[in-house]
């Protein structure tokens, strides 16, 4: 299994000042989180894209090419691409760029994406929410295959045999498709024989379950090759040296986004017992001590019959930079082997 960090750039008010991080600051801070993610071991770190004046991540392969040169081994990938809201064309070259720049290490994990700021922003109607998705993976899909292709659409200037360039320097870039609870999604994955990277951000691992196997069903339907099926799982999680230590260092950060979230979508205020519930054996948050940790992993992978990929949302406690280092850390030298050793 692979084990991985996703961020979101998010700046974050400090509570004890009222003052938003320095925007300077914090992405020195990614950078070197990436630098750290690599030097421990993990496998995996993805970048999210954000539209919104608390959020560094709008040029998401520009990060991680700065990463890359200041990485050996980690694989950097999307997280995820709003490929509604893009040039699947331009977003293609620049993973390509990237993945000559990383020598292989680049992946793109594409979505509709639950934030919707970048749709108005780039000039696209919500009402064509799905169909925009539809239309332009399958350009990056064909592009992928091969450099010159003709094409037409209803979103996008069609193409008539342009090349495409350039070419990563792996054969075939990965793309994996990210997607929420819509069952829809998860059949799609299956039929275009994608991996799947599953967002699980509250409730319980179990309910996935059904969506996963439709995944599984279509992709066996569709006759892809059983070895190159792959689900991942993208959860919010932190490691400390006690469960107690990680509950207190990521508490105010995940209730300061999510506050923020709420407002703006109409939910309710979080709440610490809400908190508290997703922090135990059966709750979504892998948040606790190495082994607390690890043993919510192997949970995952027994409920969903077997996950490739897990990737973690910690950048919710990005003011505790100590804290966030030490994660890191611990999720590269503790979490890891234990998961392995049990895999």
């Amino acid at each position: 299994m692979e084990i991985g960090i996703d961020s979101f750039a998010m700046l974050l008010t400090d509570p004890a000042t009222g003052r938003l991080q320095s925007a300077i600051d914090r992405m020195e801070s990614v950078l070197a989180e990436i630098e750290l993610a690599d030097q421990v071991g993990l496998d995996i770190f993805g970048m999210g894209e954000h539209h919104r004046e608390n959020a560094l991540d709008s040029a998401p392969a520009v990060i991680l090419a700065a990463a890359a040169a200041r990485t050996k081994s980690i694989r950097l990938t999307s997280a995820v691409a709003v490929l509604s809201a893009a040039d699947p064309v331009r977003l293609f070259q620049e993973f390509a760029t990237l993945d000559l720049i990383s020598g292989g290490r680049a992946e793109i994990v594409v979505g509709r994406g639950s934030s919707v700021e970048a749709y108005p922003l780039f000039g696209f109607d919500l009402r064509d929410y799905d169909a925009l998705f539809a239309e332009k993976l399958d350009l990056l899909l064909r592009i992928r295959e091969q450099p010159s292709v003709k094409w037409q659409g209803r979103f996008r200037p069609a193409i008539n045999g342009e090349g495409v360039f350039p070419r990563p320097h792996q054969p075939k870039l990965p793309i994996w498709l990210g997607v929420g609870g819509t069952p829809e999604s998860f059949v799609r994955a299956g039929t275009l024989g994608l991996p799947l990277m599953v967002a699980i951000i509250g409730g319980s691992f179990e309910r996935f379950l059904p969506l996963v196997d439709l995944y599984r069903r279509a992709w066996d339907a569709a006759g892809h090759p059983p070895k190159d099926q792959m689900v991942g799982v993208h959860a919010l999680g932190f490691v400390g040296e006690t469960d107690a230590a990680a509950r207190e260092a990521f508490f105010p950060g995940w209730f300061q986004m999510f506050t923020d979230a709420g407002r703006e979508r109409g939910w309710p205020p979080p709440t610490k017992a809400q908190f508290d519930h997703m922090c135990s054996p059966g709750g979504a948050f892998l948040v606790g001590s190495p082994q607390t940790v690890a043993a919510k992993i192997l949970h995952i992978n027994n409920t969903l019959r077997g996950v490739s990929r897990i990737t973690f949302q910690m950048s919710t406690a990005a003011l505790e930079t100590e804290a966030m280092r030490r994660s890191i850390e611990l999720l590269g030298t503790d979490v890891a082997p234990l998961v392995r050793g049990q895999g």
